[in-house]
């Protein structure tokens, strides 16, 4: 057993049970909630250490439960899921709080590896000592890769971007790999982290 207890938030009740049967052969302590306004009214957020929730449900959203539990001060490490992932939403969630967004369909090692990232509130000395970390890491990047980050984390797709430096469509995925492998992250979520922790 691990000592992460687990909130999960979904309103599609064969994805809430899928998880509940993953997490739990992977031994977590958990529970699950229909929407967003039951995971308010019922949980006990002593408990856990981590929410997984549904980005876009009927009534309360994904990013409402993110907000109203940063504003709450409740302390829950928040993994969104997603059908669409994009830079856009990304640059929302992190700077919203989320620690990851995972797109659907995910593998359930990706979602364990989250999970078991959760961390506790970092204290100011850490917070500092990750954003030297992530500026010594953007700054290996060179001048033309920083031109195709900037614009990532703008949420511009790779055509625009390509049109606007004049160059192919090809080289910028090329210089995106590179970003990726340059700043050792492995999605696009993490790298807008990174860059956001980097800037703070």
């Amino acid at each position: 057993m691990t000592n992460i207890f687990v909130h999960i938030v979904d309103d599609d009740a064969a994805l809430r049970d899928a998880l509940r049967k993953l997490l739990r052969i992977e031994g977590f302590e958990l529970e699950t909630y229909e929407s967003a306004e039951a995971f308010l009214e019922r949980a006990r957020t002593e408990r856990g250490q981590c929410l997984i929730v549904d980005l876009r449900m009927p009534g309360m959203s994904g990013m409402d439960l993110l907000s109203e539990v940063m504003t709450r001060g409740l302390g829950l490490k928040v993994i969104l899921l997603t059908a669409h992932a994009d830079v856009p939403l990304a640059v929302q969630a992190t700077k919203s709080g989320a620690a990851d967004i995972l797109e659907k369909p995910f593998q359930a090692k990706a979602l364990v590896s989250s999970i078991l990232s959760a961390k506790p509130p970092r204290m100011n000395s850490q917070a500092t000592s990750e954003k030297h970390a992530a500026a010594r890491r953007f700054s290996e990047l060179s001048v033309r890769e920083r031109d195709v980050l900037d614009r990532l984390v703008l949420g511009l797709q790779n055509k625009i971007i390509a049109h606007e430096l004049g160059i192919s469509h090809r080289t910028v995925e090329i210089h995106r790999a590179n970003i990726l492998k340059k700043t050792g992250v492995s999605s696009l979520p993490e790298l807008v982290r990174v860059y956001l922790a980097a800037r703070d």
